[in-house]
């Protein structure tokens, strides 16, 4: 096992569970990222030698060169050209339409994002067709430096559709009807139906 990947991703993950545990107020689960934080520190002491300490000081900072990050997201259309959306839950943008997708995970590949996160969002199972575009999107407080999204068009293969948690309704739209987005998404969601009527 590569440890040092493992510490990796474990710090990543407690760092994105720490923003949305302080974020929603969650105390409990803040202490529980700050633990597993605490845990990764030691570990890094024993197999780098360096002090759990100066590690854990180290762990609280997004290391490395700052760049906007990297979100994905799944254009996915019914026979009829409706795109797939999910009305989101949460706050500022509660009762928004959004479409599937999510942040790319360390170590993963953005075409495995959008597969990963359409399963976890929808249920359903889809492989990617091409990459519509590449879009600069706005700082705001989940991404304070930027972000870049990659919107893919995907095919459905499988699966059956079922609302997670993340959302609050599941439904394809017509994009023109859709009563407010919850970023500049509606451009995206129009170059991915003109992609999709192509390959058609």
């Amino acid at each position: 096992m590569d440890v040092l990947r493992l510490l990796d991703e474990l710090r990543v993950l407690a760092q994105a569970g720490l923003f949305w545990a302080e974020r929603n107020d969650h105390p409990y689960d803040k202490e529980r990222y700050e633990r597993i934080l605490e845990l990764v520190a030691q570990q890094y002491d024993e197999t780098l030698k360096v002090s759990s300490e100066e590690v854990h000081e180290r762990l609280t900072r997004n290391l490395g060169y700052v760049t906007p990050n990297i979100g994905v997201k799944a254009a996915i259309f019914d026979e009829e050209g409706r795109i797939l959306l999910m009305e989101r839950p949460d706050e500022p943008v509660k009762g928004t339409w959004d479409i599937p997708g999510g942040a790319v995970e360390p170590f993963e590949g953005p075409a495995e994002t959008a597969v990963r996160e359409t399963r976890e969002e929808t249920g359903l199972d889809v492989e990617t067709v091409e990459v519509v575009d590449a879009y600069p999107m706005e700082s705001n407080a989940l991404n304070p430096h930027g972000h870049v999204l990659l919107l893919y068009l995907c095919k459905k293969i499988g699966g059956t559709l079922q609302l997670s948690r993340e959302g609050m309704d599941l439904r394809y739209w017509g994009i023109e009807d859709v009563p407010e987005w919850t970023l500049e998404f509606q451009q995206p969601a129009l170059d991915a139906r003109q992609l999709w009527a192509k390959e058609k």
